[in-house]
């Protein structure tokens, strides 16, 4: 009669690791040419210009996620040539977000 550990089966779990994971994109600061970011910031986000003009006004903010690097260099490409500050950032592993003090 066989045990009846050896006849159950093992499972085993894996993390699987994306090749590129996903990026944010930060609009840091408008710069003095507020209007034409504003219309950069619709050219990369997809939003009306009354969202996009709200967006850009709240900076330091993401405008972005979920990019790949390549779209996150060309996203934060348009911004800058805007006259925006931004960057494109690797986006934190879930949890890895520092919890927010009150």
């Amino acid at each position: 009669m066989a045990d009846a550990e050896s006849t159950e089966e093992s499972t085993e779990y894996f993390t699987l690791l994306c090749d590129d994971p996903s990026h944010e994109v930060v609009l840091i600061d408008c710069g003095p040419r507020e209007t034409d970011v504003m219309l950069a910031v619709r050219k990369v986000t997809g939003l009306s210009l009354w969202h996009s003009r709200a967006l850009a006004r709240r900076a330091p903010v993401t405008i972005v996620e979920g990019l790949s690097a390549y779209r996150a260099q060309s996203a934060v490409s348009v911004l800058q040539e805007a006259g925006a500050r931004a960057e494109w950032r690797q986006e934190p592993e879930p949890g890895e977000r520092a919890a927010r003090s009150r």
